[in-house]
């Protein structure tokens, strides 16, 4: 059984072995809504849109464990990755209103860590910035979805656009050719875990202009064309998808136990040693 809809301005596909009540289609709804309207920068009455000039607010329930990730991610890619990275992606055209308008590159604070801050249950923003928790966040809601129907018997997927997660049961996934999206470089096989990808090619404008940047200097990467990751999880599979673009990215990986596929901009392919699949086109 599969159930599509649109949501946080992407496509969905929940797929399960028994049907979906309208209790469960509620359940998905209900985690869905109340994530975007705490993380969404396009919503003016999210969380992250209240703390733009700076403040404090009642933080929502998936705050530790991102930010956790985040300081991991941040290490790792020694500052390439910052969810206040927001300012730097509105500054390039992708805002609130997607003017998709080029300026120039900003560079995001470099000790958000210091800025950004959970504490006895409070989200606190020292300074005007913009919270954006793209490097993650779509993979932890695949995650809370996914949670929120582990009662289904059977197999149960959750795709949104690309990003993963399987319980209850194993799928071959594609990879999709970030230059065509008609074929793909090779299958990935994904038993009872999750698996994330990124790429140049998605939210793209202009010339050389898309959503990865890197937070030091602002700028759109130019080396690495796609990623994929496969994790325990979806946050971790998509965080480390995002770190793959940048150095110290494969050593996360690593670290957490997640395999992984990148492909450059010029076509050339590398893997992790533990990637369960085929390439058909291997690294050189």
């Amino acid at each position: 059984m599969s159930w599509r809809f649109e949501a946080i301005g992407t496509h969905w596909e929940i797929e399960t072995t028994t049907p979906l009540t309208a209790g469960h289609r509620a359940r998905v709804t209900a985690v869905i809504d109340r994530f975007d309207r705490e993380w969404s920068r396009f919503r003016t009455e999210s969380v992250v849109s209240a703390l733009r000039d700076g403040g404090t607010a009642v933080a929502p329930p998936d705050a530790v464990p991102m930010l956790d990730a985040y300081r991991q991610l941040s290490r790792a890619t020694r500052g390439a990755v910052n969810p206040l990275v927001g300012g730097g992606l509105e500054a390039i055209g992708y805002d609130s209103e997607v003017t998709l308008r080029r300026g120039h590159p900003e560079p995001a604070p470099a000790q958000w860590d210091r800025m950004l801050t959970c504490t006895d249950g409070m989200l606190t923003l020292r300074g005007p910035a913009v919270i954006d928790v793209g490097a993650l966040g779509k993979g932890r809601l695949v995650d809370l979805v996914a949670d929120a129907l582990r009662d289904l018997p059977g197999r149960t997927i959750v795709d949104a656009s690309g990003d993963l997660r399987i319980i209850g049961g194993s799928a071959r996934i594609a990879l999709e050719h970030p230059y065509d999206p008609t074929s793909a470089i090779g299958v990935a096989e994904v038993n009872g875990r999750a698996l994330c990808a990124s790429a140049v090619n998605r939210r793209a404008w202009g010339d050389g202009l898309h959503h990865v940047l890197d937070a030091r200097t602002g700028i759109p990467v130019r080396q690495w064309a796609a990623t994929w990751a496969i994790a325990d999880d979806a946050m971790r599979a998509d965080a480390v998808a995002t770190a793959l673009f940048f150095d110290g990215g494969a050593e996360l990986a690593d670290d957490w136990g997640a395999d992984w596929v990148r492909m450059t901009t010029d076509g050339r392919v590398e893997r992790s040693e533990g990637f369960t699949g085929r390439l058909f086109t291997e690294a050189r």
